[in-house]
């Protein structure tokens, strides 16, 4: 699980990177963070995602140059371990969700002013998805296909879910602009979805992750919506891209040998928006994102031949998310629900002795390797980093490098799956004044698929990354290194869903 200290120089040189502004973080996602909302897996947050990405959107007339467009990329994702192929049925969007992903921001050029909705966890500006599901013949037991799907939304599409997408100002009334809809995907199910899978054959495993986007299977392609002002969107149900051995930190934290990936073989549903970076101020910035998951407060039941629910009155939130794990493993039973009714501008005030006391420390240190007293108390490192449980992302930096996995998707030159502990470093031009502009590479700069914040997360847990601190920094893991399907290196990043009729689970191929 050990792999060699980092000695100073470079290893103070990152621990002061990491806490220059961006949040560390202990752990990951199991997607099981408080008793509530997992009785409510559409709603359940189980990860989100942000990071600097970059889009080839047209050439220059006069040098026949490409072109490009900056964009912050941000995801969401619910309902956690989704068997593929479920059968009569169909994990989906909930109509009666109202999902939302937000934007802290700074003031442009003054990232460092306190009196910013960064430094808060306000929301500044809010992106709603709101779904709607239509059957196109609902006198049949077949709920999702009625053949092979060639098209997204064709005849053989029985369950039809569409949904909108709306910015709202929350500094300006909360205005709010629609700008666009689109459509969802079928589910991976096998011969009646044969074009996710390789061969464009149902009897095949999901297909590999791609470089391009022509290379996409034709349900993703066919599913990406071009929104007003630049913006794209994917909504629709991937493979699950989070990857690490959960079941063996909670069972003591004795790890496998290799290890087992518990999310491996189970799809999720993934919200992904790509925001031009110019729409929200431009890159001179750093901003904060975080996700809230809102149900309507009445739902009635209808009887009769035509019976289904109707849900009425305003939104009540059931569900929050920023940085991988903080509710799941720092918060305690007494506060997981209420942390996921509450916004972040509440964390100094209720959560932040969870951060500067981490019980997940003082587990590890009895457990598995004794710790100093001073990395188990006033950990203002991980204090800093959580309250508020936002991620940050620096804008100024250059695109990040993309996770691959695949034998003709390789990781992008210069990534690491261990971010900043592995070297993975991009260069701000908003801080060079801070260890001349090195920042983390991935998360805790933002997060990619890809980043392994198990091990991310357990490095920084058991290290110091205060300025007063040794320097020293022991990388440690779970011995899972990869997700057990590769990466699309182009939008929507998350991986191709895994194939209902062939598929395997824990990493054990089928």
């Amino acid at each position: 699980m050990r792999i060699p200290n980092l000695k100073l120089p470079f290893a103070r040189a990152m621990a002061l990177a990491v806490l220059s502004f961006i949040p560390a973080a202990a752990f990951a996602s199991s997607h099981m963070d408080a008793p509530l909302i997992t009785l409510d897996p559409a709603a359940n947050t189980a990860d989100v995602y942000a990071f600097v990405s970059q889009l080839q959107t047209g050439t220059n007339t006069d040098t026949g140059a490409p072109t490009f467009t900056k964009y912050l990329t941000v995801a969401l994702t619910v309902y956690p371990f989704e068997e593929p192929g479920e059968g009569p049925n169909n994990f989906r969007f909930d109509d009666n969700v109202l999902y939302t992903i937000h934007i802290c921001k700074t003031n442009a050029n003054n990232f460092r002013n306190k009196n910013n909705d960064l430094a808060t966890g306000t929301k500044t500006i809010t992106y709603q998805f709101k779904f709607n599901t239509q059957y196109q013949n609902r006198g049949t037991i077949l709920n999702s296909f009625l053949g092979v799907v060639n098209d997204v939304g064709d005849t053989n599409q029985n369950m039809i879910q569409t949904y909108q997408v709306f910015k709202v100002d929350n500094k300006n009334g909360n205005s709010s602009t629609l700008l666009g809809s689109g459509i969802v995907p079928p589910n991976n199910q096998g011969i009646a979805t044969p074009f996710y899978n390789q061969g464009d054959n149902g009897n095949n495993p999901a297909r590999p992750g791609v470089t391009t986007t022509n290379e996409l299977d034709r349900y993703t392609l066919e599913s990406i919506a071009q929104l007003g002002g630049g913006y794209l969107a994917f909504a629709g149900q991937r493979d699950d891209g989070f990857y690490g051995d959960i079941q063996a930190i909670f069972d003591l934290l004795q790890f496998h040998t290799p290890g087992i990936d518990s999310q491996g073989g189970f799809n999720i549903h993934t919200i992904v928006l790509n925001i031009p970076v110019d729409d929200i101020g431009g890159d001179r910035q750093v901003v904060g994102v975080y996700a809230s998951n809102f149900r309507r407060q009445l739902t009635v039941l209808r009887d009769g031949v035509n019976g289904n629910s109707t849900a009425s009155g305003g939104y009540v939130q059931v569900a929050r998310q920023g940085n991988p794990l903080f509710n799941e493993l720092f918060v305690a039973v007494a506060d997981k629900d209420r942390y996921n009714r509450t916004a972040p501008t509440v964390d100094k005030s209720t959560f932040a002795k969870y951060a500067l006391n981490p019980e997940p420390a003082a587990l590890f240190s009895s457990i598995v390797s004794t710790l100093p007293d001073n990395l188990l108390h006033d950990r203002t490192d991980l204090a800093t980093i959580f309250i508020p449980d936002i991620i940050k992302v620096d804008l100024s930096t250059p695109p990040a490098r993309l996770a691959g996995g695949g034998d003709n998707d390789a990781d992008d030159t210069g990534f690491s799956r261990l971010s900043i502990f592995g070297n993975d470093i991009l260069f701000s031009t908003l801080q060079t004044n801070v260890n001349g502009g090195i920042v983390a590479g991935g998360w805790p700069n933002g997060r990619r698929f890809g980043d392994d914040v198990v091990d991310i997360a357990l490095t920084s847990l058991v290290s110091d990354l205060r300025t007063n601190g040794t320097g020293q920094i022991s990388v440690i893991g779970d011995n899972v290194d990869h997700n057990d399907v590769p990466f699309n290196k182009v939008f929507p990043y998350a991986p191709t869903p895994n194939n209902g009729r062939i598929h395997g689970h824990h990493g054990v191929a089928p």
